[in-house]
């Protein structure tokens, strides 16, 4: 992902090489004379909003219009082109250092017409106001050192999770009971579950500034400990942050969020549910609410898919939406793959340590089923349940982020259980802050949208679970009612 409290000079460099193979933004209409004194082309953000497409890609920066057509070797996947047609400003902020910026004076071709544009799509006063509020929230973040990680934490944090997968290997190893070797395969699972949630703060540069140091921890922990390529998680990931609960806005388009794409299995809206067209989908769409938990048991073999296919040739692969072009942005395919092959070796020999292979199935299956189950019900209360846009409507970078997400509240223990992630509405924000100081952040941005007058919402575990299930439960009843024949 390219983003960071500060990036490497030798990242930077990187990554003005790689701008330098971009599609037609690098070559047509691409403007080289110097920035200060130039007359720039004006676009109206009528034209801007049609050029919505990875072959056809413009973005706005601070009301200047960038074209990234074409540009298949962004390094944090192809969550470049979840903003095309539209305003990247913040998003962009959220995820680059500003070291960044000087790599796209070369794809300018203009300046947004705002005087010219249709009025639905000026921005009001109010509106503009409001977004330098928040961006003069994220330089005062900055000034008092929420973004700087603690080393002596992410150190804890490492060495405490290695101790989860110690503890099973030691409970597997030193017991022939039964009843310990699947108590053995939960304390797996919350291995796995740990790991999730640490190499998410390393591939979000929150620890490292060094981005190729945070990449190369997150392949030790992501690929080798957890299973998950970290490729493909970053793809998918930071696509999501980039646009969550959107609806792409046409079929050839690239900002949805992938995370909300459970069909035929889940349903988040009435619009999903109409899209049922075979008969096991369907008794999905009216058991939904029933089937949830099970289906969240499942979702660590579906991720594990992902990441094998993702590195390794896989004909009975599931295919998604841009898959052959985000494999084609793998950072580092050796490694990744060999972190994969380490990791199942690892685990095939654990699971063969209980002393059959009976055993050793039921062994990989309760490991791998709760590892799924403690995830996804951390992911879900994140955004199931909450606002859903068009991308084509979408509203600003905070309000978006905000009216997405929940947060959960709770104990110590629920902190932890969570890895961070119960400040999810501060984490979407300031995807680079580390996940220690998101309590302080917490009560800023919660003063802020008071403040501003935007709606933020915060759940216990229970409650948010119970407004997800409410929520499929009234999608269930909004399909019967317009197909009462299912």
């Amino acid at each position: 992902r390219v983003q960071g409290r500060r990036r490497h000079p030798s990242f930077v460099g990187a990554l003005s090489s790689q701008l330098s193979t971009m599609g037609k933004g690098g070559e047509a209409g691409a403007i080289s004379a110097p920035l200060e004194g130039r007359l720039l082309k004006k676009f109206t953000w009528d034209e801007i909003s049609r050029h919505r497409t990875p072959k056809d890609a413009w973005m706005v920066y601070r009301n200047k219009v960038y074209d990234v057509s074409n540009y298949m070797e962004h390094p944090g996947g192809l969550v470049i082109f979840s903003h095309a047609g539209d305003d990247m400003t913040d998003v962009f902020a959220a995820f680059h250092p500003p070291s960044a910026y000087q790599a796209m004076e070369k794809y300018l071709i203009g300046e947004v017409d705002m005087a010219g544009s249709s009025p639905d799509l000026q921005k009001a006063d109010s509106q503009a106001k409001f977004e330098k509020a928040y961006r003069d929230l994220r330089v005062k973040l900055k000034k008092a050192g929420l973004f700087k990680a603690s080393w002596l934490y992410y150190t804890w944090k490492c060495l405490s999770t290695l101790a989860l997968c110690a503890l099973s290997w030691t409970m597997v190893l030193s017991s022939d009971s039964f009843l310990v070797h699947m108590l053995a395969a939960v304390v797996l699972a919350v291995f796995w579950q740990q790991c999730g949630w640490l190499a998410h703060d390393f591939l979000h540069h929150q620890v490292f500034e060094n981005r190729r140091l945070g990449d190369l921890a997150g392949i030790m922990i992501g690929n080798v400990w957890q299973g998950f390529d970290v490729s493909w998680w970053k793809n998918k990931h930071n696509q999501h942050h980039s646009v969550p609960n959107l609806y792409e806005s046409q079929p050839d388009a690239a900002d949805g969020d992938p995370d909300i794409d459970t069909m035929p299995l889940l349903a988040w809206s009435l619009r999903m549910a109409k899209s049922a067209d075979s008969k096991l989908s369907q008794w999905f769409m009216k058991h939904q609410a029933i089937c949830y938990f099970p289906i969240l048991g499942l979702a660590r073999l579906s991720w594990l898919e992902g990441s094998f296919s993702f590195v390794f040739p896989n004909p009975l692969a599931w295919n998604t939406k841009n898959l052959d072009l985000a494999k084609k942005l793998v950072a580092n395919p050796n490694l990744e793959r060999a972190g994969l092959l380490v990791h199942y070796a690892w685990v095939t020999a654990l699971c063969l340590s209980t002393g059959s292979l009976a055993r050793a199935v039921l062994f990989f299956f309760v490991a791998t089923c709760t590892s799924g189950l403690l995830l996804a019900i951390v992911f879900g209360l994140g955004h199931n349940g909450m606002s859903m846009y068009e991308a084509s409507a979408r509203p600003d970078f905070w309000k978006l982020q905000v009216t997405t997400t929940r947060n959960i509240t709770g104990s110590p223990f629920v902190h932890w259980f969570c890895g961070g992630l119960q400040f999810q509405v501060e984490h979407h924000l300031f995807p680079t802050i580390p996940r220690h100081n998101l309590p302080k952040v917490h009560e800023i941005v919660t003063a802020f949208c008071k403040e501003q007058g935007v709606t933020y919402h915060e759940a216990s575990i229970w409650q948010g679970t119970m407004e997800i299930l409410d929520t499929l439960s009234s999608v269930t009843t909004d399909f019967l009612e317009e197909f009462p024949a299912m």
